[in-house]
């Protein structure tokens, strides 16, 4: 007898991202810089702390204190996660039942539709529009007739940097049944969360993520926010030690440097700005590099020779993601984004 691996994961292969070492990397949307001296050393006091033989607080309960001080919101609308992907796996598996239609965006963040396929449910796409936006009202209409039970995109949206207002998004999460969840990544570089506005909504979920502006993607951080039933349903079916002590206490002292962390997200905003205004210079000189606004903490380029243009900057120790017909530049420092400019412009003089 031998034993077989089950259709719907038999072809899956392993997440691999770029190996080897880099001069710059702009590729995965990370905060360009790490934590400052001074912030660093809460940090070893907040780990010299940590009893490592006892299990982590299941409820995360001074990280989530911290994160909903943050943000100015009720810590009882807050679930811990271990990263947003076990978040947004974890509801999409227990908030959905055999044969159930979920919704995602396209394009989009890749993992909502992947998800959905290992929890076994049928997942529809709403294709976004020429300018890489999203029609709200085709979006309710779609979602009401075709009787849709879960609906997922990213506000903003990676690839694209575009997002809908809040307005949008109320009216939206108003005008439906199915649970709809906004994934608020990157959030922190626009100005148009519900965030606050969660107990409003039984069928809303935020998600929010410490990886990007908050510059701590190493600790696998990502928040849950949502009204008490849904919360108290989370909490319900998440794993009782899913978020380890080192990133609990760790992440609880990041989010007390608020001052640090504002100051530094309008940087990485006013960086995307000068990155975003020297791409479209190139882009008025080339009539295949269309560049796209963004209100994220990167621009997305659409272009035929993307992946020739991936390929000269990875041999000069610069990535970027390649993503067939366009490329997604993540803002880095300034220096970093002056150097990619400059390749650029000289793999288009060649």
């Amino acid at each position: 007898m031998s034993y077989e691996l089950n259709k719907k994961i038999r072809e899956l292969v392993p997440y691999e991202p770029i190996s080897g070492t880099y001069k710059i990397r702009l590729d995965a949307n990370e905060c360009p810089v790490n934590y400052p001296p001074e912030l660093k050393e809460q940090v070893h006091k907040a780990i010299d702390a940590v009893a490592f033989n006892r299990y982590p607080d299941p409820l995360a309960q001074d990280l989530v204190n911290s994160f909903a001080e943050y943000y100015g919101i009720d810590s009882k609308y807050v679930t811990a996660g271990n990263g947003s992907d076990e978040l947004i796996f974890l509801i999409e598996s227990a908030f959905t039942e055999k044969g159930d239609k979920t919704l995602v965006a396209s394009p989009d963040f890749s993992m909502y539709r992947f998800y959905s396929s290992i929890c076994e449910v049928t997942c529809e796409s709403f294709i976004k529009d020429d300018t890489l936006n999203i029609d709200v009202d085709a979006m309710i209409k779609k979602i009401n007739e075709d009787n849709i039970k879960l609906v997922i995109f990213s506000n903003p949206c990676n690839p694209t940097g575009q997002g809908i207002t809040a307005d949008e998004a109320r009216r939206l999460v108003g005008s439906v049944n199915a649970l709809v969840i906004l994934d608020e990544a990157y959030m922190d570089f626009w100005n148009q969360s519900l965030i606050k506005e969660v107990q409003n909504y039984p069928n809303l979920i935020i998600f929010r993520t410490a990886s990007k502006a908050l510059g701590s993607a190493a600790l696998r951080l990502g928040f849950a926010v949502a009204g008490e039933a849904i919360s108290r349903a989370v909490k319900a079916v998440k794993s009782p030690y899913n978020v380890n002590s080192i990133s609990q206490a760790i992440g609880s002292i990041i989010y007390k440097n608020k001052e640090y962390l504002l100051n530094r997200q309008n940087e990485i905003v006013s960086s995307r700005e000068k990155l975003y205004n020297n791409l479209v210079k190139i882009a008025e000189n080339c009539d295949d590099f269309k560049v796209f606004d963004s209100c994220a903490n990167f621009v997305l380029i659409k272009t035929s020779f993307g992946r020739e243009l991936w390929e000269y900057l990875k041999e000069n120790s610069i990535v970027i993601r390649y993503m067939g017909e366009f490329i997604r530049i993540t803002s880095g420092t300034s220096e970093e984004n002056d150097e990619v400019i400059k390749y650029i412009n000289k793999f288009l003089q060649r």
